[in-house]
């Protein structure tokens, strides 16, 4: 049966157009498919759990219905909401997912990442990265009142942004030793991955031995979902 892959759709209530086209999938193609993975930025800013805004009960709904509907979806946390957790997973039926997951593809050992893990040449995001990861960090953040952390997450997302543009592109990219290092640690053959925003099919060697890299597209302008069936896949763009 068919699997589905999509991610950083960045989900936000000033974007009505991937919110709908999000759960236009969920409610057609992805009710006759066997699994759906999300692998990360699911939202474009999650502050925690117990956010309730009308956004996430309408995300978790429409999640729950297709849970409930037969088809298995698993989520890899983003670095927009690496602190989508256990509460919210059970109440959208999604299973969670460790930050590299291995799975088998038509036969093939594969590893389903997020991507940001890959992007070892900006030092800077690695850093802060480290920080946001910090279990202690985390539950410092979560104790404070949700209108504060919404304002500190409005806050960062405005820094990212204006730091994105200074930074040269290939900084932003994944490092090609990194990528290697990953396939190499984990014997895979194949990887699935989005963050970069640079949605692609990437054939290569690795000691004369053909690997794959399919990087998924982001839900601003190049929104796309992966098609995986029995050996065959596509890689397909979605109109929002």
């Amino acid at each position: 049966m068919t699997q589905l892959f999509i991610s950083d759709l960045h989900l936000d209530p000033a974007r009505p157009e991937a919110i709908e086209a999000f759960k236009e999938l969920l409610a057609t193609e992805a009710r006759e498919a066997e699994r759906l993975y999300i692998l990360g930025d699911l939202f474009e800013a999650w502050i925690g759990d117990d956010d309730d805004t009308p956004l996430a009960d309408e995300v978790a709904a429409a999640l729950q219905d297709l849970h409930q509907h037969g088809t298995s979806c698993y989520f890899i946390n983003g670095n927009r909401d690496f602190l989508l957790n256990r509460p919210f997973a059970t109440r959208a039926g999604m299973h969670l997912l460790p930050e590299i997951a291995l799975v088998d593809l038509g036969g093939k050992r594969t590893a389903l990442m997020h991507g940001d893990l890959l992007c070892t040449d900006d030092t800077d995001y690695m850093r802060l990265r480290k920080i946001v990861n910090n279990k202690l960090f985390q539950s410092l953040f979560q104790a404070l009142p949700l209108g504060t952390r919404r304002k500190i997450a409005e806050a960062a997302r405005a820094r990212s942004m204006a730091s994105h543009g200074d930074k040269p592109e290939y900084i932003m990219d994944v490092a090609a030793a990194t990528v290697e290092r990953v396939f190499r640690t984990y014997e895979i053959t194949q990887m699935i991955h989005g963050h970069t925003h640079r949605p692609d099919v990437h054939e290569f060697t690795i000691d004369d031995q053909p690997m794959r890299r399919i990087v998924l597209g982001d839900w601003y302008e190049q929104a796309s979902v992966l098609r995986w069936n029995e050996d065959d896949f596509s890689l397909d763009a979605i109109t929002l």
